[in-house]
C-alpha cells in the first residue's frame, strides 16, 4: 500500500460528496404557472360553487417550498364565507416554507363583485409578507409586496 493512501478508500479512487445547493423561491410568476398551483386552485375553484348563488364561498390555502429539493406542496384551510377567508395560521410542513396564499373569489362581476384582488387581499399579503394568488372567472390574479418571498432560513411560516 502506498504510504499516503487511506485504508478505506483504494488507490485512484475520488470520493465526492455533493451539497445540495439551495433553491430561491419561486416567483408568483412561476407559481401561478405551476401545475401543482394550478391543480389548487382548479379544486378549490369547483369547491367554492361559484354557480350557486346561496353556496358560493371562498376556499384556499398555502403554498409551499422546498428549498433544497425546489419542490412545491399546498396545503388547503377551512371553507370561508361568501366574501372572506381566513389564512392567518398555516399549518408547518417539515422542510418547507410558505411561499405564498391562495383563494377563490367566487362571485361574479355581473353581480357587481370585483373579481380582483381586494383591498384586504393586498393588505393581507403585506402583512403575511408572502404574495397572493387569486382564481375567479375571469382568471388568476396575483396581489402582493414581493414577487416572491425572499427568505428561506428561519420560521417556516410567514416571514418574521
Amino acid at each position: 500500500m502506498h504510504p499516503n493512501a487511506h485504508p478505506q478508500i483504494g488507490v485512484g479512487v475520488v470520493v465526492e460528496r455533493r451539497v445540495p445547493v439551495p433553491h430561491s423561491a419561486p416567483t408568483i410568476d412561476e407559481l401561478a404557472a405551476n401545475p401543482v398551483v394550478l391543480a389548487a386552485l382548479d379544486a378549490a375553484w369547483a369547491d367554492s360553487q361559484p354557480a350557486d348563488p346561496g353556496a358560493r364561498h371562498e376556499e384556499g390555502g398555502w403554498v409551499y417550498f422546498d428549498p433544497v429539493t425546489g419542490t412545491t406542496e399546498v396545503r388547503r384551510a377551512a371553507t370561508g364565507d361568501q366574501a372572506i377567508l381566513d389564512l392567518s395560521d398555516p399549518p408547518e410542513l417539515a422542510g418547507y416554507f410558505v411561499v405564498a396564499t391562495f383563494h377563490t373569489h367566487p362571485n361574479p362581476a355581473a353581480e357587481g363583485w370585483d373579481t380582483g384582488p381586494s383591498r384586504a387581499d393586498t393588505d393581507s399579503a403585506f402583512d403575511l409578507g408572502v404574495p397572493c394568488i387569486i382564481r375567479a372567472e375571469d382568471g388568476i390574479h396575483t396581489t402582493g409586496p414581493v414577487a416572491r418571498r425572499g427568505d428561506l432560513t428561519g420560521n417556516p411560516g410567514f416571514p418574521d
